[in-house]
């Protein structure tokens, strides 16, 4: 099969390659995906994918659909395809997207052989407004026997963990203006409310788990240094290993606000400004399948995943079975969400642990579609979880 795999995937990888490096020089953010969105279909359309414009109402999602006609199991492939602010595709959902593209493509062959039907959800802006969470609430996964997802890293495949809950908290202060020299009893500080929030978070650290991520900037502080601001804004994220936790977390988080506005006489509103991410539930069975079909390949080390970011995949986790792994794009070490991760994601490294993750997903897939017993296994084991997490 190895043999024959690659075969088929070497007649399809020019057209990957273009699609990759296309994405990589027109970066785009977040619900603002029109080009990658376009290129994307166009390429599935091409291999005989039936294609769902502005899937569930989002401009720059689809979903893209290849059938057998034969009754068999449902296998989604997860695509990403925003941008970071300024420094493009820094964490390398260009590639990410031609990965899970390259799977769908490559799997229809046996889809054709045993039946069922293959998906690629196109789904925008992982990095702020998840799609995926509309679509895990929209109730897009409920029907889907498994999702898989693989994801650009630095220089080792690493099998899918856990992500951290996550939810994105905007605080907006409220006070009076008033000369800060000439008359300052007449105003009420509202900066003063964000830098006493800021002290008290600090304080909470020391009483949260080692699991938990508070990290938060001031984007709004005043217009001059004479002027008391009535107006302050901070936003934060929180993190928790796990949906319950974050929620807790959360709580104790806005409790510190609500202090700070109360000792320093200002008024709060507290509110979301990006999708909050629920954790993500990795499906032991299918990760396992999915290692030994890169064990097959000779790669025979193949660490957990300890990233303590977030994803929306983690709402897919919650709706059927899931993974999330990572392939290599370089020989050494990178930090996400960098320029120099960006450049990597166009190497000869890039391409070389595409072809691996993308051999394994597909694999993985075949071995699914040909073996109902694997499929059983998968779906006992999430309903176990399912069951856990409610």
């Amino acid at each position: 099969m190895l043999e024959n795999l690659s075969k088929k995937y070497n007649e399809i990888f020019s057209d990957l390659k273009e699609l990759n490096e296309y994405i990589y020089a027109n970066p785009e953010l977040g619900r603002k995906e029109f080009k990658a969105c376009k290129v994307h279909k166009e390429i599935l359309k091409k291999y005989g994918f039936k294609i769902t414009d502005n899937y569930i109402g989002i401009e720059t999602a689809y979903l893209a659909e290849y059938s057998s006609g034969k009754e068999g199991p449902k296998i989604a492939y997860l695509a990403e395809y925003d941008a970071l602010p300024e420094i493009g595709h820094g964490c390398g959902h260009n590639i990410l997207g031609t990965t899970s593209i390259g799977a769908g493509i490559l799997l229809k062959e046996y889809i054709d052989k045993f039946g069922g039907t293959v998906y690629v959800y196109g789904t925008p802006a992982e990095e702020t407004f998840g799609a995926k969470v509309d679509m895990a609430e929209a109730g897009c996964f409920d029907d889907i026997d498994v999702a898989m997802i693989s994801h650009p890293t630095g220089k080792s495949h690493e099998r899918s963990g856990t992500s951290q809950a996550m939810e994105a908290l905007q605080f907006t202060f409220k006070g009076k203006t008033a000369h800060a020299a000439g008359d300052p009893y007449n105003g009420i500080n509202a900066l003063d409310g964000v830098i006493q929030f800021f002290n008290s978070v600090n304080a909470l650290r020391q009483q949260t788990k080692n699991s938990a991520r508070i990290h938060g900037i001031i984007s709004k502080g005043g217009e001059a240094a004479n002027i008391i601001p009535d107006l302050a804004v901070a936003n934060f994220y929180v993190r928790e290993a796990t949906t319950k936790e974050m929620i807790k977390l959360s709580e104790r988080v806005k409790n510190c606000a609500k202090g700070a506005a109360l000792a320093t006489g200002t008024t709060l509103e507290i509110e979301n400004y990006e999708y909050t991410f629920k954790h993500l539930v990795t499906n032991e069975t299918l990760s396992n399948l999915y290692v030994k079909n890169l064990n097959l390949q000779g790669i025979e080390d193949v660490p957990m995943s300890d990233s303590t970011g977030s994803s929306d995949c983690g709402d897919v986790s919650h709706h059927c079975p899931t993974i999330h792994s990572y392939f290599p794009i370089s020989k050494c070490e990178l930090t996400g969400h960098s320029i120099e991760f960006a450049k990597a994601s166009i190497s000869e490294d890039a391409y070389k642990g595409m072809k691996e993750a993308i051999t394994a997903l597909v694999m993985t897939g075949k071995d699914i579609l040909e073996n109902k017993e694997i499929l059983k296994e998968i779906k006992e084991e999430f309903e176990k979880a399912k069951k856990e997490l409610n």
